[in-house]
C-alpha cells in the first residue's frame, strides 16, 4: 500500500501549522522522507522535533502506508 504524498504533506501541515513540508518517495511508495520547517521546533531538541513530525502522521505508519520515514527538520 502506497502512502499518498499529498495527504501525508497535509497531515503534517495541520499538525504544525505554518510549518513547510516537503514529502519525498525514497522507493516503493512506504519508503518516504520529509523535509519540514516547522515555527513548533524553536526549543526542542531535533529527536522532539522528529515526535512532532511522526506523531502527525501515525495512523498512516500504524495502517502499513509508510514502511520507514526519514526526517529532516530546520528551524524557520
Amino acid at each position: 500500500m502506497a502512502a499518498d504524498l499529498a495527504e501525508l504533506q497535509e497531515m503534517i501541515e495541520a499538525a504544525l501549522p505554518g510549518a513547510a513540508v516537503e514529502m519525498i518517495d525514497e522507493g516503493g511508495g512506504d519508503h518516504l522522507r520529509a523535509i519540514v520547517t516547522a515555527p513548533q521546533f524553536v526549543g526542542r531538541s531535533r529527536l522532539d522535533q522528529h515526535r512532532l513530525v511522526r506523531a502527525a502522521v501515525k495512523s498512516r505508519m500504524d495502517d502499513g502506508s509508510i514502511h520507514a520515514l526519514s526526517i529532516n527538520s530546520a528551524l524557520p
